[in-house]
């Protein structure tokens, strides 16, 4: 009678521990395992949308996840750090806009993947302009009232556009704001048909939401580049799952504009999330070997 409770002992007590491992089995966000990523960001679209997408889907797949919205340049600084507090960022302009950025600091860190692979700069203007040409644009200074409505000076964009006032003779002065103040400016001129140039990139949801077009730029100022996934030293041993959902990210631009349609619809979190409800299958799919 003994030996068998102490059969009935053992029998409840494995049952109990195939539960608890059964009930702990799934997502990897168990109190026990679940693992931290901390993700740097700008004030860009583009960065605020591939960052939120990133955050509902390792949320979803049991990650705590805590997201910084810094300057590009405090971003590459804090990632170099032996100790940094952030581990990863979605919208590094290599290998050409930030290139003074990876000079200072990119021995210290580690490019996983690239968010988006067709990155591309220069001086936009609504299709209604009657010119085709950065070297056009002193021809028409009045009508820009001299000004190209750039944004922070910390983006690889604004010091381009110094060097493109410089490169091209530009009667024109550089007027520092920030991405939406940027695409306030744009609306207000298109709503009244009047002339303006400001500094644009793509990706970008102005695109998709008017209709603009880059300036030709016979000097080549502004280079081809991909928004890369740029990690701390050590970030791959430490979250070996999560590196290789970032190496596997990548939208392409109609995925990546319909995402950032739904951020401007629903809000920055709500959107995301009702992206990655619709596209599940993809964004997971990033998660595997």
């Amino acid at each position: 009678m003994l030996k068998l409770k102490n059969l009935l002992s053992l029998f409840i007590v494995l049952s109990m521990a195939v539960a608890i491992s059964s009930c702990s089995g799934g997502k990897k966000g168990s109190d026990q395992e679940q693992q931290e990523v901390t993700i740097l960001y700008p004030n860009w679209g583009e960065g605020i949308a591939f960052t939120h997408l990133a955050k509902v889907a390792l949320e979803d797949n049991g990650y705590a996840v805590e997201i910084i919205n810094l300057e590009p340049g405090l971003i590459y600084g804090e990632l170099s750090k032996e100790n940094s507090k952030g581990d990863v960022f979605l919208d590094a302009w290599l290998p050409n806009t930030h290139a003074p950025y990876w000079e200072d600091y990119g021995d210290n860190l580690v490019k996983l993947g690239e968010s988006f692979s067709g990155g591309t700069t220069g001086l936009v203007v609504p299709s209604y302009v009657g010119i085709s040409s950065i070297a056009e644009l002193n021809d028409h200074a009045e009508k820009f009232d001299g000004e190209i409505i750039g944004i922070g000076s910390g983006a690889g964009i604004h010091a381009n556009t110094i060097k493109a006032i410089d490169e091209y003779g530009l009667d024109f002065e550089q007027i520092t704001s920030s991405g939406p103040a940027m695409v306030a400016s744009l609306e207000k001129a298109v709503k009244n048909e009047d002339w303006i140039v400001i500094t644009g990139w793509k990706p970008h949801f102005m695109w998709a939401n008017f209709d603009i077009k880059y300036l030709e730029d016979p000097k080549d100022v502004y280079p081809q580049d991909v928004c890369a996934i740029v990690a701390r030293t050590g970030f791959e041993a430490d979250k070996p799952e999560a590196a290789e959902f970032f190496k596997n990210f990548n939208l392409s631009e109609e995925q990546l504009y319909s995402l950032m349609g739904a951020i401007d619809m629903d809000g920055e979190e709500a959107g995301a999330k009702k992206w990655y409800d619709a596209n599940k299958e993809l964004v997971n799919g990033w998660f595997k070997n």
